[in-house]
């Protein structure tokens, strides 16, 4: 099992607030083990132990109301 950290640059994000909302919604993604997100730098990194779908991370993204890309 290998593990992969994917970067997104999340766009909206402006408090502590949205990073908790971001990485409530990415940690539900299926192979994700851990989240890493900033406000400050519009930086979302993942960690998985699967071959990640970017649609999945970009889509949870987008359920805590912004907007994601691959980095």
């Amino acid at each position: 099992m290998s593990i992969q950290t994917t970067e997104y640059t999340v766009t909206g994000m402006t408090c502590a607030h949205c990073e908790t909302s971001v990485r409530e919604e990415v940690e539900q993604v299926p192979g994700v083990e851990a989240v890493e997100v900033s406000a400050q730098t519009g930086v979302l990194r993942v960690t998985s132990t699967a071959d990640l779908d970017d649609a999945h991370v970009v889509a949870a993204v987008s359920e805590a109301g912004y907007t994601a890309a691959r980095a």
